[in-house]
């Protein structure tokens, strides 16, 4: 009995610090198209003054105004988020469950990251991580007004996301023979996760729109429009229009491909080295 939990907390060891630093890796690289997501979708169709033209435009206007460092606001949340969001992975059923328990949490992190992102000042006047949070529960407190604001879309995005990924990824994956060459192999993985989070994303993209409505600046200061998850999807909707509600899908699946390879890459690499050395 003692044998098996100490091989069940080896391999839930085993699974944060991989899972972890593959997160960390991808982090670092794929944050700038994250900023870039968060400021379509809080931008509020062709009269919001900030409004840009399209991808090119977003990355440039960045660039232009707030410089190189402009694309890294609000990275240190999801750094601080990465390792509990790994345990609650490892010691969690992988799906709904999964994706639910992340949720919570994350959320406090992504209050501050989304109001970090949303900041167009330039990178050195802006506050820092830790200054952010501090004003937020200071002013809003750590309900739902406050450092918990939006939890319910974010339930909806890690939840959605979670039960589609896992259910199609292990559907498919099952489906199509393993390879026995390491190349193909991790082609294989790498395509059938892809499509998996290409589909997820495209399922999930309206809990993240109404996410970052709620929990970035509200168009008039002092007066809250984006309340609820559904109160915020209906109004983006019935203001916009439907498509609005898939703001910022572009460069969110962008992400996935080049990220998902580089967690993959980083993840078998470490968890290889942990079982020989640990």
């Amino acid at each position: 009995m003692a044998s098996k939990k100490q091989s069940l907390l080896r391999e839930a060891s085993h699974q944060i610090i991989a899972g972890g630093s593959a997160g960390l890796v991808e982090i670092c690289l794929m944050h700038p198209l994250d900023v870039v997501k968060t400021r379509f979708q809080i931008q509020r169709g062709k009269a919001d003054p900030n409004n840009y033209k399209g991808l090119g435009d977003c990355f440039r206007t960045i660039f232009r105004t707030e410089g190189v460092y402009g694309f890294y606001k609000g990275i240190l949340p999801p750094i601080l988020a990465e390792t509990p969001k790994r345990a609650v992975k490892a010691l969690s059923v992988a799906g709904l469950g999964s994706g639910l328990t992340e949720a919570l949490v994350v959320n406090p992190f992504e209050v501050v990251k989304v109001s970090l992102q949303a900041n167009r000042d330039s990178f050195k006047v802006q506050p820092s991580t830790f200054a952010q949070a501090r004003t937020i529960i200071n002013t809003d407190g750590f309900g739902l007004r406050g450092l918990n604001k939006g939890l319910t879309s974010t339930l909806g995005r890690h939840g959605v996301f979670n039960m589609i990924y896992f259910g199609f990824y292990f559907n498919v994956k099952d489906a199509i023979p393993a390879s026995q060459d390491p190349r193909l192999e991790f082609m294989r993985k790498f395509a059938i996760g892809l499509v998996s989070g290409t589909v997820s994303s495209c399922v999930n993209i309206p809990f993240d729109v109404a996410k970052s409505r709620i929990q970035g600046p509200q168009p008039v200061p002092g007066e809250i429009k984006y309340r609820s998850c559904f109160q915020t999807m209906a109004l983006v909707y019935r203001e916009e229009g439907y498509l609005a509600l898939y703001k910022g899908l572009i460069p969110k699946i962008m992400r996935l491909g080049p990220g998902g390879a580089v967690m993959l890459l980083v993840y078998e690499y470490v968890s290889d080295w942990l079982q020989k050395n640990w």
